[in-house]
């Protein structure tokens, strides 16, 4: 290991006679006392370029919103479920209860962390699995697979049987408390493993669990067994169907088998080859649920799944870094519409592979394809259905550029019947376990 050097004098002097000379360093620091540095980097072409009009067009339902919480990918993932329910039963707007799903993600959540915090008994708090668990706790994000389980275990239901609070809309304080409660489970637990009293740990866990249930039925709701599913059709036709339960509205109105659909990544870095199965230890909630699992895709097989869903007519769920080259206001991702590079003579190129590598991007929003611009059968942009509310973009709608979406979308998932019989065929393999910091379960954050 060499030596680390410090920033001497002469160095200091060389860069501030450096920056002192160069005019258009003045220029810029004139403007950035009174605009910010994404203003006056912006790329006036990008909007022209990439205007709010697609070849492909799926007709879709207003725009959700998930407020001050990191249920993302929970509601991108209604988002889709809603509209084959709507277009069954011919509903021009309707959501699904995103508390109803919430609510069991943070139940089945803390009796998962529980259990991988027994999992590491012996491990002292410093070791890095049980730091990760520490770190991480008990959050909001998720990934398909685990809202398949969520649905399959406990149904879905409308949101009229169950709607929103103040705290499922805002949900930081209430983390705060589930997680100060399980770690002290954490704590207490290991006491215990000390003193080798390991027989009185499940009380223990059953206190912690029942405690953190009682603060989701305060924070969210008590959970309906059952509802009526009240609706007006297109023809404005009022329809009801009573005592239905979630489970049996799962499994009779959205009759859509959710084992049928397929996480696929595209994930160019040398420790996940293309063609192979993966998972992450600790992704998931319910324990005895499907477990979360992707297949690493080049990024033409990548896209090409994705348009083909997209070309019959159907949503495609998918995970991204939003955090990158984005205009809130303007509804635009588009990695050329800021030009920081030339605004401050810097070199800013990374490719996707490095940015993963380094941590400089993972994914951290999920949303759904809704449209593709295709010209000569390739796509140029691309519409999302966000679940920021319809006050921002373009009443909720975001456009990105094709190349946005190379170097910044992660993931999707697509039905079985769109891959080919080499990629059918992959499914089959045992998923390599990724560590539980890889940036492919940094969604479920």
């Amino acid at each position: 290991m060499t030596k680390m050097k410090p920033i001497k004098a002469q160095d200091l002097n060389k860069m501030r006679n450096a920056y002192l000379a160069n005019e258009k360093a003045r220029i810029v620091r004139n403007a950035l006392t009174n605009n910010d540095i994404a203003k006056i980097s912006n790329v006036f072409e990008a909007s022209v370029d990439n205007p709010n009009l697609f070849s492909i067009d799926i007709e879709t339902m207003p725009v959700t919103n998930q407020m001050s919480s990191g249920r993302c990918w929970i509601f991108s993932a209604l988002n889709v479920l809603r509209e084959e329910i709507g277009h069954k039963y011919q509903i021009k707007e309707f959501e699904l209860s995103q508390n109803y799903v919430a609510f069991y993600d943070k139940l089945e959540k803390v009796n998962y962390f529980l259990e991988a915090s027994l999992q590491e008994l012996d491990a002292p708090c410093e070791s890095e699995p049980l730091r990760y668990l520490l770190d991480n706790g008990i959050s909001d994000g998720g990934q398909w697979d685990m809202l398949v389980s969520l649905i399959k275990k406990y149904g879905l239901c409308p949101k009229t049987a169950m709607p929103e609070t103040f705290t499922s809309s805002h949900t930081m304080n209430l983390n705060r408390l589930l997680n100060l409660r399980v770690r002290k489970f954490v704590a207490d637990s290991k006491r215990l493993h000390a003193k080798k009293k390991d027989d009185q740990i499940p009380a223990l866990k059953e206190e912690c669990l029942a405690e953190c249930y009682g603060l989701l039925c305060s924070s969210f709701g008590v959970p309906p067994q059952s509802f009526t599913f009240e609706y007006v059709d297109k023809k404005k036709k009022y329809h009801a169907h009573r005592n239905v339960t979630p489970k049996a509205f799962y499994e009779k109105y959205l009759k859509d088998d959710l084992d049928e659909y397929v996480g696929i990544i595209h994930g160019p870095t040398k420790d996940k080859p293309y063609h192979k199965m993966y998972t992450v230890k600790y992704l998931g909630n319910v324990i005895d649920g499907n477990p979360v699992s992707f297949m690493n895709l080049p990024l033409n097989e990548f896209k090409k799944l994705i348009l083909d869903q997209l070309k019959d007519g159907r949503l495609v769920w998918f995970g991204c870094d939003c955090g990158k080259d984005g205009n809130r206001e303007s509804g635009l991702w588009d990695d050329a519409q800021f030009d920081y590079a030339s605004t401050f003579d810097m070199n800013l190129d990374l490719s996707k592979e490095d940015m993963l590598d380094t941590r400089h991007s993972a994914m951290n929003h999920a949303m759904v394809f809704t449209g593709v611009n295709l010209v000569n059968n390739k796509p140029t942009r691309w519409k999302i259905e966000n679940s920021w509310g319809d006050k921002v973009a373009n009443k909720g709608y975001y456009i990105c550029s094709d190349t946005w979406f190379d170097k910044y979308v992660y993931e999707a998932v697509v039905h079985k019947k769109y891959l080919s019989a080499a990629q059918k065929k992959i499914l089959s393999q045992k998923p390599k376990v990724l560590a539980p910091w890889d940036p492919f379960g940094s969604l479920a954050d």
